[in-house]
């Protein structure tokens, strides 16, 4: 079973979204060529009040898309270096976004992990032309889920990962993986 997810499955909040995104697969198409990811690591930013979210000082060009309708990919470079990828969730207006940190993938009947969120977004050849677009085929870059079902047990939660600036908000346990795969 392959169904691509659409707004509907990120209309929740992104704490929400985050754990239920683990097992989930990103689908990526390169060319002629298809790669898909599963989910193991995800972070959940909330609102204006999250002092670790983009988001928490008002709305600025960068941090756009977040504001804007659920499903969408909200793409952004970090140390002058990297781009990271995250998935606009919630409703309109309300600035909330799920970072996308690990995954893994069989090659060669092995398994192989990419930890990190700029990891990731290098395998996938991501950019910020993804920015603001649309989690679906068009674009190139989607959400499937394949009928992984991830026991609850082996979901665990933690703090964010490099977000010590964001007081209370740091400790906050908005960091969701799956045990023994990060």
């Amino acid at each position: 079973m392959r169904k691509i997810l659409g707004a509907y499955f990120f209309q929740k909040s992104a704490v929400a979204a985050a754990s239920r995104l683990l097992g989930k697969f990103i689908v990526r198409k390169i060319g002629t060529k298809t790669v898909a990811l599963m989910l193991t690591e995800t972070e959940a930013y909330d609102g204006f009040n999250d002092k670790a979210s983009h988001a928490h000082r008002g709305k600025t060009a960068r941090n756009a898309p977040m504001f804007g309708a659920s499903g969408h990919w909200y793409v952004y470079f970090t140390y002058g270096m990297h781009w990271l990828i995250n998935i606009v969730t919630g409703p309109e207006n309300y600035p909330a976004a799920v970072l996308l940190r690990g995954c893994v993938y069989y090659k060669n009947g092995k398994e192989v992990s990419i930890n990190g969120p700029a990891r990731l977004a290098k395998f996938l050849k991501i950019t910020g032309k993804f920015s603001g677009k649309k989690a679906d085929k068009k674009t190139g870059l989607w959400i499937e889920d394949r009928g992984v079902r991830t026991s609850p047990r082996l979901i665990k939660k933690s703090p964010r990962v490099g977000v010590g600036y964001a007081g209370k908000w740091a400790k906050k346990e908005y960091r969701f993986y799956i045990k023994d795969v990060v």
